[in-house]
């Protein structure tokens, strides 16, 4: 009986403070480039503030490499390869997460202002918005839309370092 007590430490209690769910989707094409040199973890961390990450998928076209795909899934994220422009992919799964009642905050990681009308559709539902993106390119209107904003570094790399 005694290390039953002491399992129950260990599980969480019903009615606790509510950690929110996100559903993080990113535009891989559009931030994941050399020129920016963003690492995954940093935007993982940063997310922590804003609730857990439940739902984690990276949009890549027919190009990526094989080494990007698996620093994706070893990041915990699942990859979605499409073919062509992702926009349209991504949409749709953002859409499924605006009405999926287990999310609780939308994050956007994208530049594109093709993104805008997601943000405005997923705030009508009652959804947390968030955009993650960078300069040069970060659309105002979707810096703007959101419920909160982030505006991702570039990151320098080493001398010597490819």
């Amino acid at each position: 009986m005694r290390n039953l007590e002491k399992f129950k430490e260990y599980i969480p209690r019903m009615g606790e403070s509510h950690v929110k769910s996100v559903a993080l989707l990113i535009d891989g094409p559009n931030m994941l480039r050399k020129e920016f040199n963003f690492d995954l973890d940093v935007v993982q961390e940063i997310l922590a503030d804003y609730g857990k990450i439940k739902v984690g998928k990276v949009f890549l076209n027919q190009y990526a490499s094989d080494k990007l795909i698996e620093a994706i899934v070893n990041q915990g994220l699942s990859p979605i390869i499409v073919a062509g422009d992702i926009d349209v992919q991504m949409a749709v799964e953002a859409f499924e997460a605006i009405h999926n009642p287990n999310v609780d905050v939308v994050a956007l990681m994208t530049r594109n202002t093709d993104f805008l009308p997601l943000i405005n559709i997923a705030k009508e539902n009652g959804k947390e918005t968030l955009v993650i993106g960078a300069e040069p390119g970060f659309s105002i209107a979707l810096k703007n839309s959101a419920d909160s904003t982030i505006v991702l570094k570039k990151q320098h790399q080493p001398h010597g370092a490819v």
